[in-house]
């Protein structure tokens, strides 16, 4: 549809011509990746012409558990065609990015990585089963940003110009994505990645999506009474045409106030509800020297509704391309008298054509699971949560495709959320 493309070029523009608040100095990242997760999102959406220099050590182990080694785990027994990467040792340290079309990388203790295209880091462990140690791994990433001269930092003029000029090209080609996603000139699969957005800085202040904290769930179970109602609940969401789309993954207990107050703690962001007030907000909030943090959401269907709120959280000027976000409904029964909302989240990780009408949409990371638990883990690192913990309904969702026709996969289980 032509109105939503003009709508993105329009936020494109605005952003283009605001003073980017980025710094082209090399960063450091410190991250605890567990063997309770398959992957940890380190929330570093990456450039070409980046470099990272990534170093691991095994973290403190309490007395009764098995260390875990970056460079291999000792005494794992697991058929190499059974980890995630068969080439190397199980339990290395390895790490995924989106322009490897999501096969992992071995990093070991340590690996310095040329970024050739686009694409967002995730770090893991190569296991498959039950896990051979029950630590974590300390991760540090020291990146060092296309154009960037190492311990050289922005003046107080503003940020130094290979950088802004890097942010320029990406925005342009942003634009170039969804002209010819729109009007046909046939780059739209084929660059769906090139326009991701700039690194996270590492602040909240800026409404940045930071890396998850590894979840603390509970093993208790939930009361028969909670796991009745969700049992009763539909396994996804759909669009204006019944077309079935993204699954639902978590659930949230609490108030609509406290709801809010939480997400608002975690940095989550509510969407914009239309495409006109998204070009004024985008405009307004350039030329105010603000960052727009509210792109569009579009809307989707639960209960026979349409969603009662939209979240995103992601980078300014990254939000055209790539953002965390889900949609909540309000369910049609309470637990303990308190509400419950039901959810559906995924990351929006570039552009693809959606399989409907040949538009321009967003791509999403097909695994799914990593932002379940990212939007748990951001309420547990904001202190907002009672319990969290996981459950198996009836018929769980593995395999399927959203309502624009990305693919997605799972295990399955919803992540129950309860506030404080």
């Amino acid at each position: 549809m032509v109105r939503r493309s003009v709508l993105l070029l329009a936020i494109l523009t605005s952003c283009a011509t605001a003073e980017a608040q980025v710094s082209s100095s090399a960063q450091d990242f410190s991250y605890q990746v567990s063997t309770a997760l398959p992957w940890t999102d380190t929330g570093l959406d990456l450039q070409s012409g980046d470099v990272l220099q990534i170093s691991a050590g095994a973290a403190a182990a309490p007395s009764s558990a098995t260390a875990c080694d970056p460079r291999a785990a000792s005494g794992a027994s697991v058929k190499p065609a059974d980890l995630p990467l068969p080439s190397a040792p199980a339990g290395t340290l390895i790490a995924r990015l989106y322009a490897h079309g999501a096969v992992p990388v071995a990093i070991g203790a340590s690996k310095e990585l040329s970024i050739e295209e686009a694409s967002h880091l995730f770090l893991g462990m190569n296991l498959a089963g039950t896990p051979v140690c029950q630590a974590s791994l300390t991760v540090k990433v020291h990146r060092v940003p296309a154009g960037a001269t190492t311990g050289t930092t922005a003046t107080s003029s503003g940020p130094q110009k290979p950088r802004v000029e890097q942010l320029k090209s990406q925005l342009s080609t942003a634009a170039e994505i969804f002209m010819s996603g729109q009007f046909g000139s046939g780059k739209s699969e084929t660059n769906s990645n090139s326009a991701s957005s700039n690194a996270v800085s590492g602040s909240n202040s800026s409404g940045a999506a930071t890396a998850a904290a590894p979840l603390k769930v509970s093993d208790a179970a939930l009361d028969a009474d909670l796991r009745k109602s969700l049992d009763s609940l539909p396994r996804r969401v759909n669009d204006q045409f019944k077309n079935l789309g993204d699954m639902v993954n978590f659930v949230i207990v609490g108030s609509q106030k406290d709801v809010q107050a939480a997400l608002e703690a975690a940095t989550w962001h509510v969407a914009d509800t239309s495409n006109e007030k998204a070009v004024l907000s985008a405009v307004m909030e350039t030329y105010e020297n603000k960052d727009y943090l509210q792109m569009p959401m579009s809307t989707l269907y639960l209960f026979g509704r349409k969603q009662d709120f939209g979240y995103e959280m992601a980078e300014p000027i990254a939000m055209v391309a790539s953002r965390h976000h889900f949609r909540i409904w309000k369910a049609p029964f309470t637990w303990q008298g308190k509400e419950v909302w039901v959810g559906a989240g995924t990351h929006d990780i570039g552009f693809a054509k959606d399989q409907r009408n040949g538009n321009v949409t967003h791509k999403i990371d097909p695994a799914v699971d990593g932002e379940r638990d990212n939007i748990g883990s951001s309420l547990q690192k904001a202190n907002k949560t009672k319990m969290v913990s996981y459950y198996l309904p009836p018929s769980p969702v593995q395999e399927a495709k959203n309502a624009t026709g990305d693919g997605y996969h799972s295990d399955g289980r919803l992540l129950v959320i309860v506030l404080q």
